[in-house]
């Protein structure tokens, strides 16, 4: 890079992907202003004041207004390889069975996704649902991209690659927006590789449509069952709140449901499955568990996931979108009890891919007789996990962040000893945008890794934090290179060697010593108070804005303009 630029963000959702390019700009010393696509004229109005050097859109589902873009040149991430035209882009990789896809910058031209390409890059399609992949593959190929096209634009010499579809590497093409008709499942003649294509391919948005007991619903997830079988289409089991579905060849779990909008109707929005269908679902319906233990050594789906390698526990759990129920945390908690009950010297904690945690789990609460209770018994639930963590002195005590994570999520994260993560990870380690004061002990666990000055900015300034920032603060210990899996190989074999040094029962003593220290400058107990003190009011009292902002995430009712605090 021969220069810094003032580098405007133009994105319809500041989303993970958009969050990350922002904090790899910032982190290369660009000057990055935020404007969410919120009407032709608010971007006028905020590209005149910001007056950039380039627009960059990650994340944009709208046309940027001709004005803009012939006066400014502007860069589109799209997510397809070279050639790939149109809005649907990894639903089509993924539904299609392609092993490899890309992601392309190219520049805004008046026709969509055909503008002179900036930089593109391949990326392999991992098995996983759309979101998923998007939060990992995709938005590492992106990072790469964006930040190879701002470094070409910041030079001055590169001459971007007009689209041409006679060339060897030119592999897309221009698609269809996928539609329900391709999404449709024919539970009695397609094979289970088939449905899980399917579902996967919309996962997030926009479900697959389907009937169950005489009522619509959009499908969202899909997961293998490697013993349950059944009458194809017919609902065989439950298991922690999600359902098992027969194909004709095996079965698929549905964690997720959304019940289709009635015509005039309220809007909905997804639930768990079985409080999706409530008392549509037979009341002999089997509730078939699985221990963490037997989940790792079965392809089956599970929240929870324990196994060992030496002297070294792993403690895997993957929940929806990263949000933990007060079930969800109550289950991690008895898994957390008997991970600690187990001969091991080291616990590492986190999913195998994707989001950390983002904290209580805003869907279940929307959805609850008494959504201000079900808060109190959710974050009440979240502190009992989180206080367990704290109190383990016997054992080290690992975060492992191979995703994001927020609010909660990160508080949750730092009760561990160390806490270790992929570069790519972006943290937002505050409560504010919710209209929280927060709890799981932060008050505690966050100005002891980064002091009380830069809590207080961390938490006042409700901006998303890059691993290296993190690293460079205090916030996480250790940040690794890679895709997942190198990042897991790389966790294991840390782990391995912390478990097994001399060192270790030394360090062990030093942590009991420092938390009966710190217990008796100030006990767990009064922080906790203090914490609830404050929730309870922003749950219960008249006139906080809490209801009104996890009601509108919910129901993913956009901000009437861009909020303050993504303004550079």
């Amino acid at each position: 890079m021969e220069e810094t630029l003032r580098v405007l963000l133009v994105a319809s959702a500041f989303n993970s992907l958009s969050q990350r390019v922002h904090t790899e700009l910032r982190g290369r010393g660009h000057e990055v202003g935020v404007e969410l696509a919120l009407g032709d004229d608010l971007l006028r109005a905020r590209v005149g004041h910001f007056r950039p050097d380039l627009i960059v859109a990650p994340m944009l589902t709208t046309a940027i207004p001709e004005d803009i873009w012939t006066a400014c040149t502007v860069l589109i991430v799209h997510p397809g390889p070279k050639g790939d035209r149109g809005p649907s882009s990894l639903d089509w990789a993924i539904s299609t069975g392609a092993r490899e896809w890309g992601v392309t910058v190219l520049q805004a031209v008046a026709e969509m996704d055909a503008g002179p390409i900036w930089a593109s890059v391949r990326f392999p399609v991992a098995a996983c649902g759309k979101s998923e992949l998007y939060r990992n593959e995709v938005s590492d190929a992106a990072v790469v991209a964006v930040l190879l096209a701002v470094d070409r634009f910041a030079g001055g010499e590169f001459e971007p690659e007009p689209l041409d579809y006679s060339r060897a590497d030119v592999s897309g093409q221009l698609r269809p927006y996928h539609s329900q008709q391709y999404r449709r499942i024919d539970w009695a003649g397609e094979d289970t590789d088939s449905v899980l294509r399917k579902l996967r391919a919309a996962d997030s948005q926009p479900g697959v449509l389907d009937e169950l007991y005489g009522r619509e619903y959009f499908i969202h997830g899909g997961h293998r069952e490697d013993r349950l079988r059944g009458t194809p289409g017919a609902v065989v089991a439950t298991r922690d709140g999600a359902i098992c579905r027969a194909t004709v060849d095996g079965a698929v779990w549905l964690p997720q449901l959304r019940r289709r909008r009635a015509p005039g109707g309220p809007a909905t929005f997804k639930r768990p499955a079985v409080d999706a269908l409530g008392a549509d679902l037979p009341a002999d319906t089997p509730e078939v568990p699985v221990t963490p233990a037997e989940a790792a050594v079965r392809d089956t789906w599970s929240e929870l996931c324990y196994y060992e390698q030496g002297s070294v526990g792993y403690l895997e759990f993957a929940f929806a979108g990263g949000a933990m129920s007060t079930g969800q945390c109550r289950r991690l908690l008895d898994a957390y009890r008997q991970a600690c009950a187990r001969p091991i010297r080291a616990l590492v904690l986190g999913p195998a891919r994707d989001f950390f945690s983002n904290g209580i789990h805003l869907g279940v609460i929307e959805a609850a007789d008494d959504p201000a209770e079900e808060s109190w018994r959710n974050i009440t639930a979240m502190n009992d996990l989180v206080e367990a963590i704290l109190t383990t002195t016997d054992k080290l005590v690992i975060s492992a962040l191979a995703g994001n994570a927020a609010a909660g999520g990160v508080m949750f994260a730092l009760a561990a000893d160390e806490v270790w993560c992929r570069e790519s990870v972006v943290l937002n380690p505050h409560y504010r945008l919710m209209g929280l004061y927060g709890s799981e002990y932060w008050t505690y666990s966050l100005p002891r890794r980064v002091g009380a000055t830069e809590a207080a900015r961390l938490t006042r300034e409700t901006l998303p934090v890059g691993a290296g920032e993190a690293a460079a603060i205090g916030l996480v210990d250790r940040v690794a290179a890679g895709g997942t899996a190198e990042f897991r190989e790389w966790v294991r074999r840390e782990a391995l060697l912390l478990a097994d040094s001399p060192e270790l029962e030394g360090r062990l003593t030093a942590k009991k010593r420092q938390r009966e220290a710190d217990e008796a400058v100030k006990p767990l107990a009064d922080y906790r108070a203090e914490e609830l003190a404050h929730m309870r009011r922003n749950f219960f009292a008249e006139g906080e804005p809490y209801h009104r902002l996890r009601k509108n995430f919910v129901y993913n009712v956009e901000p009437p303009a861009t909020p303050a605090y993504l303004l550079g």
